[in-house]
């Protein structure tokens, strides 16, 4: 049976665990380019990697996939070099990955609200909202993340605590959530700073962001999963990784350059 791209992105990520040699038919070697600043370029920095990997000790579950034209974006809960959870971005063409970037953080316990960075819905509904949806968060991130303009946010998320679902490890649901956080990180002299949205992906309900910025004065990159129900952000997922010194680069991709 022809897997769908979708299907041939998680058959890789699989793969890291169970070493299944068929799916790295659906890599392009000519052509493969690699955004993990850790990993060398190419399938040779790729198979490097999982050579370092302790024997047996790789576990990946895909919580949620998803495609947006070339691209297919997974949500992964992971063990590789410990306890992770991922987002990964993969770029086709003909039929074959070219390209890969990801965000990787620690995987921690549950936030205040009780919730994982991995829990909740996964099933993708509203597709004729994609672009719709799309509109919504690149508008949130623009006006919201990178202005600051709090004042605004009543158009993209309800008041009520359980209106806006939160799996960020630090920030409790709801607005006062997201409120307190914010001002616990001013009090600590901790300023959060969205400096350019690289690019938004989607499928129906649920939306990924990917931007740049610094967290406490170093360099991040941050992925941003919404999903989005009436019109409205209900539920967020993310995760903050810090970017390397360009002398530490294992390649020379960058980890954006959508």
């Amino acid at each position: 049976m022809d897997l769908s791209n979708k299907g041939k992105a998680v058959a890789v990520l699989n793969s890291i665990e169970t070493g299944e040699q068929q799916a790295i038919s659906y890599v392009n070697p000519d052509k493969y380019i690699q955004h993990n600043l850790a990993v060398g370029d190419g399938l040779a920095g790729f198979g490097a990697v999982l050579q370092a990997l302790p024997e047996g000790s790789a576990k990946v579950n895909v919580k949620r996939a998803f495609t947006d034209g070339d691209y297919v974006f997974t949500h992964t809960d992971y063990n590789f070099f410990g306890p992770k959870v991922g987002f990964d971005v993969f770029r086709f063409e003909d039929g074959l990955i070219v390209e890969h970037w990801d965000n990787l953080a620690e995987n921690t316990g549950p936030n205040p609200s009780n919730r994982t960075q991995l829990d909740g819905p996964t099933e993708v509904s509203d597709l004729d909202k994609t672009k719709e949806n799309k509109a919504l968060v690149t508008d949130f991130v623009d006006t919201i993340l990178m202005k600051g303009d709090f004042a605004q946010l009543g158009r993209f998320i309800d008041d009520g605590d359980a209106d806006y679902l939160q799996h960020n490890t630090a920030i409790a649901d709801g607005v006062t959530g997201l409120g307190k956080a914010l001002d616990e990180m001013a009090k600590q002299g901790i300023k959060m700073v969205y400096t350019e949205n690289h690019i938004v992906l989607g499928e129906g309900n649920f939306v990924l962001s990917i931007s740049e910025g610094s967290l406490g004065g170093e360099h991040v990159s941050f992925y941003d999963l919404f999903r989005i129900k009436n019109n409205k952000i209900v539920e967020h997922w993310d995760t903050i990784e810090s970017i390397p010194a360009k002398n530490a680069w294992k390649n020379n991709n960058g980890k954006f350059g959508f």
